[in-house]
């Protein structure tokens, strides 16, 4: 603006000609080039949250994507209406009809008031419908097939999971049934932690003391990544592991896989699995110690409370 105010003479458009001609147009240039760029390699990624292999991955899908569209009706039409103003009252446009005496119109206080009150209430109304439909403590309905449990204890920094009906344990690697519906009741031995795999759910927290669950169903056999949505430390970003759907029969092979692995998850065992602070490789456990959730929320639930410096 104050070049503006000390070139009286200098109008508009030949400013703007000056700020976008020679280096100003090649900086530009250069700009636009690394967008582009990133755009293109960020068009080889896999929109994972978009690409649902669940009901529940579906539902969510389906939520962010009219969440979405109904936002984008007051966004859109501010940046359209932004951009024709913009044209339309440029300083060289004599067709315009200036009104600068202009102050109020109903018409369009009803418009800029209605539009976005009617958004908000029915993002109001979808967030409270789909909060409970896709709660993660609900019971979910398969093809008559009995639930899966297992339980999922985050250590560092990786995951460890226990099949108490199969007397079984597993490292960084989970398994189940397609078509059959999962309850993972999950806690940490370890600060806290978010269990998620972005293909056939949404992510719960993993915290020490507590017990959370999440339920899911997978429609279609594969591979599906799992991690920690959660900054836990140091080895954060390779707490990770492989989620495997596959038919029944390969389920129960599966099993008797790690059932032969013939290493028990005894307490000297999970007690050298949680010192060990590194991203461990898949490790298979049998028999494989069903009671150690339950033992380890009992740990800090009746541990004694830390003593304070000082005192």
């Amino acid at each position: 603006m104050s070049y503006l105010k000390h070139r009286p003479g200098k109008s508009v458009a030949s400013i703007f000609r000056r700020f976008t001609s020679g280096k100003s147009r090649l900086a530009r240039l250069r700009s636009a080039s690394v967008v582009l760029g990133f755009a293109l390699l960020l068009a080889g990624c896999r929109f994972v949250v978009l690409d649902p292999s669940g009901p529940i991955a579906a539902k969510e899908k389906q939520l962010i994507l009219i969440s979405t569209a109904l936002m984008l009706l007051v966004v859109l039409p501010v940046i359209i209406l932004t951009l024709i103003f913009a044209f339309w009252y440029r300083a060289s446009n004599t067709r315009a009809n200036a009104m600068p005496t202009w102050a109020h119109s109903n018409a369009i206080e009803v418009v800029v008031w209605t539009v976005p009150l009617l958004i908000v209430i029915t993002l109001g109304w979808l967030a409270w419908t789909t909060t409970h439909a896709l709660d993660p403590y609900r019971p979910l309905e398969g093809n008559g097939t009995p639930t899966l449990e297992i339980d999922v204890v985050a250590l560092d920094w990786k995951w460890l999971f226990v099949y108490p009906g199969e007397n079984i344990a597993t490292v960084n690697e989970v398994a189940f049934p397609v078509d059959t519906p999962v309850r993972f009741q999950i806690t940490s031995d370890t600060v806290m932690n978010s269990f998620f795999i972005p293909g056939l759910a949404g992510q719960i927290y993993a915290m020490a003391g507590m017990r959370t669950e999440l339920s899911l169903i997978a429609n279609k056999p594969g591979t599906f990544g799992g991690l920690s949505a959660n900054y836990s430390g140091a080895g954060f970003s390779g707490m990770r592991f492989k989620a495997l759907a596959m038919s029944p029969a390969d389920f129960d092979a599966w099993t008797r896989k790690v059932a032969a692995s013939g290493h028990p998850l005894d307490a000297a065992a999970f007690d050298d699995l949680a010192k060990d602070k590194s991203n461990s490789p898949v490790v298979y456990y049998a028999p494989g110690n069903p009671g150690l959730l339950q033992g380890l929320i009992n740990k800090y639930r009746h541990a004694p409370p830390p003593a304070h410096a000082g005192h």
